[in-house]
Parts: structure tokens; C-alpha cells; sequence
């Protein structure tokens, strides 16, 4: 029965490889590509409500018990993560449907999109380190693809770029997964936490945790994101959407794993490590967000404040941090999903990138805007929109450790979010049009009803706190607890 952990990951490489094959039927890619994406929601809707009932659930694939063969665990966090992406993906495909364009739907975007979400799936359900490093690959080499579609200049000199950085930091990861292994002499992340625990987290593990850290740093963003903002302000907007909402995270997913399960036996080093790379994150990410007018650069810092934010609540490592934690990287993948979808938007309406280039949208595009508005007191923690109890969660766990610079930059991010939203909100929105009736471009019902879904998403996460929460508790749980995740692996009964 546990055989449907392996659905997220198989079921969007196998209708990639038919879609490739349907290459000249857009019509039929669309849908088969739409379906998949809800298909794999409600597959991990069931999976969750199933970890409620049974517990961690785990599949050994070839019936090789663990440790010795490959396995999914699919846990309260993984499985909220798959689900958020699932759902995200697919509202994100309806807007390309309206906003690609046939040339590119011709060009593999839709297998390639698939290919992306299989990468990003298969690291949040995979049990081995090993696999995380497949998966990771799987994810960014769709992500190259999808990156330069179009083959303009300025894709191909950030697709450059970005390459290159994540080439070396997958060679890093290697590196670290070859001295772990020569280690312990075991890749299974459950075992190797048992055996870190056995062995304790001498100067040499330590060491190994560092650089696991630069890696996943590399890969999330975290104090390492030079590469960020240029690589997410370049490509289709739809596909600048799907990496600001997903690829991040999969990094943020990894340092939570990689330091809650396996290395937490010397917070002193590695979690004040953390702290210090997520608050140096948190200020480079508001000065990027004060200092461009372009829209594309602002929200691309937008998301390396988020990335910060969210690892505050790693570098604290409460339970009650931990579930804030939990809580904002679901919201913040819905809100910048949409946050990138709006930016994009407004390009498109008015042919500009820079906010102060555009005037009075709410008279064109009243539904529109108000989205944007909505999106931005989300951002910024305004209750009762879902970045709200993610944001006091955090800083509540923060106070109970006495980090009070985390709390005071993290809650001054969220006066900088506001504050850098709000500005283009003042300028673009508001004001007087400079559109006329003869110029104004229709908005398609194609690029607003997502964008619509997007707001309604963060409403509903903001006020439907409550039917998360066990959800949540239970993903923090098992992240403070590590033994909880390692019985369900080595248990024989599983």
C-alpha cells in the first residue's frame, strides 16, 4: 500500500517522457500536464491524511530493508511540501496557458515543468542522501532548460551563471557525501543520525555538517545567493514563478533535515552558524529590495528576505520556531508564486520594468491590483493572511532562546517587505492612469484567474490556520524529535 509514495515522483516522469512524444499537440499537453498536477495533489492529500492515522510511512523499494536498499519516507513536513508544490504547479500552468506562447509550448516546456516537479518531489520524500543528490540534479537540469526557453541574451548570461554555481555546488555535495560515507559508512539519513549520536559530533563530523551547509546554502540561497536574483528576473514569467515558489525550498528543505535529524548535537557551531548566515541574509535581501525600481529585482529579493526568515526559525530550533518555520514556507510558496505572477503581469499590461515607469492600474485592472495588495499584507505578516502566525511563531520561538537580534531583523524584513511592495503599489497602482481607453490592453481571464486562486490560496491559509495545525504540529514534531523519524525507518514492522 505504501507503493503510492513513489507516485509524486514517477508519475510526472512518465507523462513528461508521453508529453515529449505529443510534441505538436498543445492542446493535449496542456491538459494531460493540468491533470497530473491535480492527480498528484490529491495523491498527497490522501498520503497526509494517512501519516495522521498510521504514522511515518515508508516504502523500500526492491523490499531491501533499510538501511541497505533505496526508500521514500513520507512524513507530516514532506508531504505538506509535496502537496503545497503540487498545487502551486498547477495553478501556475494554467497561467501559461494564457502567457507562454505555442513557440514555447513547442520547445518541451510542459515535459520539462514535470521534470522539474519529479526533482523537487523526489527530494522531499527521498530517505538517502545519495538519492537527495539524484533528485537535486533531476530538478536543476529541468531547471536549466527551463531557464534559457527563448534563448535570449541576457537568459543565456544568467543561465551561464547559474550553471556554473550549481555545478560546483553539486561537486561540493559529492565531496561531502563521500567523506560522510567514509565516515559511517552509511548514506541512510536515519542511520547516519543514529550513528552520529553513537560516535558523537566530534570536529571532523562538524566539519562535514559545515560543508553540507555551504552546499545547501548554495542551493536555498542562504547568505550564497549572488546568483539568485539574476538567474529569477530573466526567464518567462511563469517559469521565474515555479522557481521563486519551489527551488529555494528544496534547499530550505534539506538544511531543516540535514540539522534537525543528523546534525544537531552541536547547535554552539552549526545553529549559530545559521543564525548568523540567515541574518546577513535577511539584511543584503531588504537593501537589494530598497535599492532597484525593477520589478523583477525587487521581488527576486523579496525572496532571498523569505529564505532568511524562514532559516531563523532553524537557527532558534524550538518547537514553536520550528512550526513557524513550517507555516511560512507553505505560505511564502503561494505568495511568491503569485507575487512573480502579478510582476510579470504588469510588464506584460504596460511594457515597463520599473515601477516608477507605470501609473494608475487600478483603473484599468481594478481586480487585479487589489491582488497585489492583498499579496503584499500577506508578504508582510498582516493578519489574518497566512505569513501572519508563520512570522509570530518564529519570533516567539526566538524570544523563548533570547535571540532577540533574530527577532529584531526579522520582524524589521517584514517592515521592509511592506514598505518596498507598498511603493510600487503607491506608484503603479495608484494614481493617475496612463493608460487610455484606445491603449489598454485586455487583461486575459488566463493570467488573472490564477493569480485570483493565488490570493484565495493565501486567505484561506491565513484563516484556516487551525485546520493546518495538526499538520504542522506533527511535522515540527517529528523535526525536534529525531527518534521519531528514525523508529519509523529502522522499525522491522514498517
Amino acid at each position: 500500500m505504501n507503493n503510492i509514495l513513489v507516485l509524486p515522483l514517477i508519475i510526472p516522469i512518465l507523462v513528461g517522457i508521453l508529453l515529449v512524444f505529443l510534441r505538436p499537440y498543445i492542446r493535449v499537453q496542456r491538459v494531460i500536464s493540468l491533470l497530473t498536477m491535480i492527480g498528484i495533489a490529491f495523491i498527497s492529500l490522501y498520503t497526509l491524511n494517512r501519516i495522521q492515522a498510521e504514522g511515518i510511512l515508508r516504502l523500500d523499494f526492491g523490499g531491501w530493508k533499510p538501511p541497505f536498499g533505496i526508500l521514500f519516507v513520507a512524513d507530516s513536513f514532506a508531504v505538506l511540501l509535496v502537496l503545497t508544490a503540487s498545487i502551486v504547479t498547477a495553478i501556475c500552468l494554467i497561467y501559461a496557458f494564457s502567457s507562454i506562447g505555442e513557440r514555447h509550448e513547442k520547445m518541451y516546456f510542459y515535459p520539462f515543468v514535470l521534470f522539474l516537479v519529479a526533482g523537487v518531489n523526489g527530494s522531499f520524500l527521498t530517505g538517502d542522501l545519495f538519492n537527495l543528490f539524484v533528485c537535486f540534479e533531476v530538478m536543476l537540469l529541468a531547471s536549466y532548460v527551463l531557464l534559457t526557453l527563448g534563448g535570449e541574451k541576457r537568459q543565456l548570461r544568467e543561465a551561464l551563471k547559474y550553471v556554473v554555481i550549481n555545478v560546483l555546488a553539486s561537486w561540493f555535495f559529492l565531496v561531502a557525501l563521500a567523506y560522510l560515507y567514509g565516515t559511517l559508512g552509511t548514506l541512510n539519513m536515519a542511520q547516519i543520525s543514529e550513528r552520529v549520536a553513537e560516535a558523537g559530533q566530534g570536529p571532523l563530523l562538524t566539519t562535514i555538517s559545515i560543508l553540507f551547509l555551504i552546499v545547501f546554502s548554495l542551493k536555498a540561497g542562504l547568505l550564497l545567493f549572488f546568483w539568485l536574483p539574476g538567474s529569477y528576473s530573466v526567464p518567462p514569467t511563469v517559469v521565474a514563478a515555479l522557481f521563486g515558489a519551489l527551488l529555494t525550498k528544496v534547499g530550505i528543505y534539506a538544511l531543516f533535515r540535514m540539522f534537525t535529524l543528523i546534525f544537531y548535537h552541536e547547535p554552539a557551531i552549526t545553529h549559530n552558524l545559521i543564525g548568523i548566515m540567515a541574518g546577513i541574509t535577511v539584511i543584503a535581501g531588504c537593501i537589494g529590495a530598497l535599492a532597484y525600481k525593477d520589478l523583477r529585482q525587487i521581488v527576486s529579493y523579496n525572496v532571498v528576505i523569505a529564505v532568511g526568515f524562514i532559516l531563523i526559525g532553524l537557527a532558534v530550533a524550538t518547537q514553536t520556531s520550528l512550526e513557524g518555520s513550517i507555516y511560512y514556507i507553505i505560505h511564502d510558496m503561494i505568495a511568491k508564486a503569485m507575487l512573480f505572477l502579478l510582476a510579470g503581469t504588469m510588464i506584460t499590461l504596460t511594457g515597463a520594468t520599473k515601477f516608477d515607469q507605470m501609473s494608475g492600474l487600478i483603473r484599468n485592472y481594478p481586480l487585479f491590483s487589489w491582488m497585489f495588495f492583498i499579496v503584499t499584507c500577506s508578504l508582510a505578516g498582516i493578519p489574518p493572511l497566512s505569513g501572519f502566525v508563520g512570522k509570530v511563531l518564529v519570533g516567539q520561538g526566538a524570544v523563548e532562546t533570547g535571540s532577540y537580534v533574530l527577532v529584531a531583523l526579522g520582524f524589521f524584513s517584514s517592515v521592509v517587505v511592506l514598505y518596498s511592495l507598498l511603493r510600487i503599489f503607491l506608484h503603479s497602482i495608484f494614481g493617475e492612469t496612463i493608460i487610455s481607453k484606445e491603449d489598454e490592453m485586455p487583461l486575459k481571464k488566463g493570467l488573472l484567474v490564477p493569480i485570483v486562486f493565488l490570493g484565495i490560496g493565501t486567505i484561506a491559509l491565513g484563516l484556516g490556520t487551525e485546520a493546518l495545525a495538526s499538520y504542522v504540529s506533527d511535522a515540527a514534531n517529528t523535526l525536534s524529535n529525531p527518534s521519531v523519524y528514525i523508529d519509523a525507518v529502522l522499525s522491522e514492522n514498517k
